[in-house]
């Protein structure tokens, strides 16, 4: 008999709505994280009463209502909507790519005003084949959204100049002509009201819980007292990086507590321009409408990862989906292990996917 019928390593979004579905259906559940904290990426500390999103800005939204249905059993939604801002050298524009996006850039006031400058750039390009990821990007929106929009922020973002990217990075660039706003198509959208700690901690009972605690570290016991181990690290580390390592991109945060009620006026600004070393500023307050009379804000800086720095993004070139291939095919010949979540199956997960891929999971009867 095994101590346990699942050990989840990950106490994120994935491990934890596992583990709900799991002790729910009277399984021995033990969940380990190798942080201080449990809830992954969408851990927030507060911070004179405001929810500060500690691994940058984390916005609910789905189309998926049985998702919305289930993560509303436990907490409330405000109405949150976002709605960024990218500032390039000062100058600010409403993002998405929308009308008030083109009028801010060109003083046009129809659509028809904004799809004619788009299509007279596009053709003036004249990119039939694009090769790289700034003739895809100008070949879709033209060159004056790609230089003040683009450009730098995805410079930034990969580390590298555009024309080094692949074209497939941008397979499509949103583009609306209308004066809206929403950043997001998705019917379903909110912050949970008092952060995302909420929702964590209400699927983690019933389970047992050890935090600071590395599976790697005893790796021979954790594996010895359980029946079933559902993974959501990395999964090349699993194997020992036995093929070599999955490529990721990081970031690092720089956060500060400021003596004013409002410093930029919305949750989240972009800065594009290349020269700016951060893409972005969080002023966290503004995600649950704040009334405090500080404010805390957090510079997202993109960084180069290596062991010891958190993965963030997965590079899913060529190169690393096929080496992800080769130990998704070692993860099909191992009964013991299921993989799971944005390191288990290297891919980029919005939280609604991560919680839909959980609830679909097939657990032992």
């Amino acid at each position: 008999m095994h101590q346990y019928d699942y050990l989840i390593v990950g106490a994120g979004l994935f491990g934890a709505v596992t583990a709900y579905r799991a002790t729910r259906a009277g399984k021995r559940v033990l969940v380990l994280d190798r942080r201080s904290h449990t809830g992954g990426n969408v851990h927030c500390e507060e911070i004179d009463g405001i929810n500060v999103h500690k691994y940058g800005a984390h916005i609910f939204h789905t189309s998926n209502r049985e998702v919305w249905e289930f993560v509303n059993r436990f907490a409330e939604f405000n109405n949150y909507v976002n709605s960024p801002v990218a500032n390039y050298h000062g100058h600010l524009y409403n993002l998405p790519f929308n009308m008030n996006t083109f009028y801010a850039m060109w003083g046009v006031t129809t659509p028809a005003e904004a799809m004619a400058r788009i299509e007279s750039q596009r053709r003036e390009a004249g990119i039939t084949e694009p090769h790289n990821l700034e003739e895809q990007a100008i070949s879709l929106v033209g060159r004056d959204i790609y230089e003040i929009l683009v450009k730098g922020y995805t410079e930034k973002q990969w580390g590298c100049d555009a024309r080094e990217l692949p074209a497939f990075i941008i397979k499509r660039l949103p583009v609306r002509f209308t004066f809206d706003n929403n950043y997001f198509n998705d019917p379903y959208q909110g912050i949970p009201k008092g952060g995302y700690n909420r929702i964590v901690d209400a699927l983690l009972e019933g389970a047992e819980v050890r935090l600071g605690t590395d599976f790697f570290d005893d790796r021979q016991h954790w594996e010895q007292i359980c029946n079933k181990i559902i993974f959501t690290g990395r999964i090349d580390e699993y194997y020992g990086y036995r093929f070599g390592e999955l490529q990721y991109r990081s970031l690092r945060f720089e956060t500060e507590r400021l003596d004013t009620p409002n410093h930029q006026g919305c949750a989240v600004v972009n800065y594009t321009a290349r020269e700016v070393p951060y893409t972005r500023i969080i002023e966290h307050k503004h995600f649950e409408f704040g009334t405090q009379p500080t404010t805390v804000i957090t510079r997202e800086y993109p960084d180069t990862f290596g062991r010891g720095k958190e993965p963030y993004y997965p590079v899913n070139d060529e190169r690393n989906n096929a080496l992800y291939e080769r130990y998704r095919a070692l993860a099909a010949d191992d009964p013991k292990v299921i993989f799971g979540g944005r390191l288990g199956e290297y891919r980029y997960y919005d939280m609604d996917k991560v919680i839909a891929s959980a609830l679909k999971l097939e657990l032992d009867e």
